[in-house]
């Protein structure tokens, strides 16, 4: 008989991911009954624990909670818009648009710029979220290796249409490497299609002033471009964000179905999100962050980590039992690093995902090394 608890076919224990409950306090998270140093999280700037946005947080959930509705009934606020104009400043875009999370960002935003008519030319590695969006569009999809820019112009002179959109991460979030964006905007330009990039691992990270990929290479803004951000990651809150044209994000609020049909976020992330790019934009954050980055890149040279210039230092191990090993292994010594296996990443390359964080001190990635180097 076939019912809900044999829908699924059972995993082996090795390709299982377990929800553990594990609290998290500053650069420190409590995991099955121990504390242990994270070198695992998104937070790359150490803001979700920040004084001054949890208090700009506990200061609007003083005064209200949820939204209420969705942002075209009666869920907008006028804290959401003066932080999208803050983002579209900041991030050197005419417009933003603030939606949920950078899930509903992405699968949205490809549903609604794609349909069947439309060819899409998307990174082999793209996250999740571009792959899932690009399904649901029902636009031609075309993968091309991944960062080959080679292989994407051959495609691109292969497969014509009035309407095609490369689409890129902007940092690869298993990989931590970065996209050619100049060579990307170059190809959109030279073919005549719109390019996205999903900048959630850059923004707040990558650059001098962490305005990201885009900025870094003075392509913001550009009227071909439209980029993802994330409030999720360096900001330390939640949500997510859409850079484009005014016109662009005119339409946007028309057509985009994972924003019309989703709550709004409500007032205590709106503030957070705020503060925390007040914080970014004082830049001490970032400085500590490259810091500590340039520390543990110089300590690595001889250990095989996967080439890497952002805060995402992936160690590639193999096979899954190992890299399970490895990380229960680093726990024993007050590490946490899980291990991340398929089908987040391609099989045969389990690894262990570090992170860095600004705040992280040298003491602790001194620690965190002598036990790499002890158990590899």
């Amino acid at each position: 008989m076939l019912d809900s608890r044999n829908w699924f076919k059972p995993l082996p224990e090795h390709q299982r991911r377990h929800l553990s409950a594990s609290q998290r306090d500053g650069i420190h998270i409590h995991h099955n009954g121990r504390s242990l140093i994270n070198f695992a999280s998104n937070d790359y700037l150490g803001l979700s624990n920040h004084p001054a946005i949890c208090n700009a947080a506990s200061r609007a959930a003083s005064k209200s909670l949820g939204s209420g509705g969705s942002r075209l009934v009666s869920g907008d606020a006028p804290s959401l818009h003066q932080l999208e104009t803050s983002l579209a400043r900041w991030k050197g875009f005419e417009a933003c648009l603030i939606v949920g999370s950078g899930m509903l960002a992405n699968m949205g935003l490809l549903q609604a710029l794609a349909n069947r008519h439309t060819h899409l030319f998307c990174d082999r590695l793209n996250h999740a979220s571009l792959v899932d969006g690009a399904r649901l569009s029902g636009a031609i999809n075309h993968r091309y290796g991944h960062l080959d820019i080679d292989q994407l112009e051959l495609q691109l002179h292969k497969h014509t249409g009035a309407r095609r959109i490369i689409v890129s991460d902007g940092v690869f979030s298993m990989d931590g490497d970065c996209a050619d964006t100049v060579a990307l905007l170059k190809l959109a330009e030279a073919h005549n299609t719109l390019l996205l990039i999903d900048d959630a691992h850059g923004t707040g990270s990558v650059g001098k002033e962490g305005r990201g990929l885009t900025a870094l290479h003075a392509l913001a803004g550009h009227p071909r471009l439209i980029e993802v951000g994330t409030f999720g990651k360096a900001f330390g809150s939640y949500g997510a964000f859409i850079l484009a044209t005014t016109e662009m994000i005119a339409a946007l609020r028309q057509q985009l179905r994972t924003m019309i049909y989703s709550t709004a976020l409500p007032e205590t992330l709106i503030a957070a999100s705020q503060a925390a790019l007040n914080q970014i934009q004082n830049g001490e954050p970032i400085r500590q962050l490259h810091a500590r980055l340039a520390y543990f890149k110089a300590a690595i040279a001889r250990l095989g980590f996967m080439p890497s210039t952002t805060a995402i230092q992936p160690l590639l191990i193999g096979s899954d039992q190992q890299a399970l090993a490895l990380a229960s292994q680093l726990a024993d010594h007050g590490f946490f690093v899980p291990a991340i296996r398929p089908p987040t990443v391609p099989d045969g390359t389990a690894r262990l995902r570090f992170t860095l964080s600004a705040a992280h001190s040298e003491q602790q990635i001194d620690q965190l090394l002598t036990s790499l180097r002890t158990l590899l």
